[in-house]
């Protein structure tokens, strides 16, 4: 008898379908991110972790462990040689339910990106949206608004990418990237595909038209992690 272990995107599609979501768009639609972020973690295009899974866990009402390793969290039962233990008084009063208590994260950027997509980053405020539950508690997390069609079908024009500043890149995760080209020129932000990074140069992956972005090491202002995107409110 073959059996056949589930991958953990597999795990994702069946709780997804199990939640009652017939299709990836609507489920994408009920966690508040475009499809084509979601579709890429259900159909093993890309890794998702386990601050992802912990949303998906909530939304389809499955352990995030589970859908990381497919092993459901064990506790282990206490011995109390029949005797049941007893219980304390009620220390907790139930009150009304509290009512938006998410927190607001700056958007940055501009209307109309460059050649490649950039734009300015200088520190203006766009305006303010709500934090994704992943990024809920991510001190500094912040958005941008992504100009142009330079990263599409993956991120399209107008889209909300979510940053995470404080989580560690790895080959493969999208990044918005901060360069300072000119020492008496703006800052400017490109969102692609990290490559590399080393003590020569940041190597970054533009989809429209397919090519390579190259920055020498001491142009790099920062490199930041995009969690997700979603579109603007």
């Amino acid at each position: 008898m073959i059996v056949f272990m589930m991958e953990k995107h597999d795990r994702l599609r069946q709780a997804r379908i199990d939640a009652g979501y017939k299709t990836a768009a609507a489920a994408a639609n009920a966690l508040g991110i475009t499809a084509s972020t979601y579709r890429a973690h259900e159909n093993g295009q890309n890794k998702f972790e386990l601050e992802e899974a912990e949303v998906y866990g909530k939304r389809f009402n499955v352990s995030p462990l589970w859908l990381m390793t497919g092993s459901e969290p064990t506790e282990q039962p206490q011995k109390t040689n029949g005797i049941k233990p007893p219980i304390d008084s009620p220390n907790a009063k139930v009150l009304d339910r509290i009512v938006g208590d998410g927190r607001l994260i700056p958007v940055y950027g501009q209307a109309v990106g460059g050649v490649d997509g950039e734009f300015e980053m200088n520190g203006n405020i766009l305006y303010e949206v709500m934090a994704p539950p992943v990024l809920s508690h991510v001190s500094n997390a912040y958005g941008v608004s992504i100009a142009g069609d330079s990263m599409s079908p993956r991120y399209e024009d107008g889209e909300l990418a979510f940053v995470d500043p404080k989580r560690r890149v790895k080959k493969g995760d999208y990044v918005i990237a901060q360069i300072k080209t000119d020492e008496h020129g703006p800052l400017l932000a490109f969102v692609k595909k990290f490559i590399r990074h080393n003590a020569a140069e940041l190597i970054l992956e533009q989809f429209n038209p397919p090519k390579e972005l190259r920055f020498e090491a001491e142009s790099v202002v920062s490199v930041h992690y995009i969690a997700l995107a979603g579109n603007g409110g």
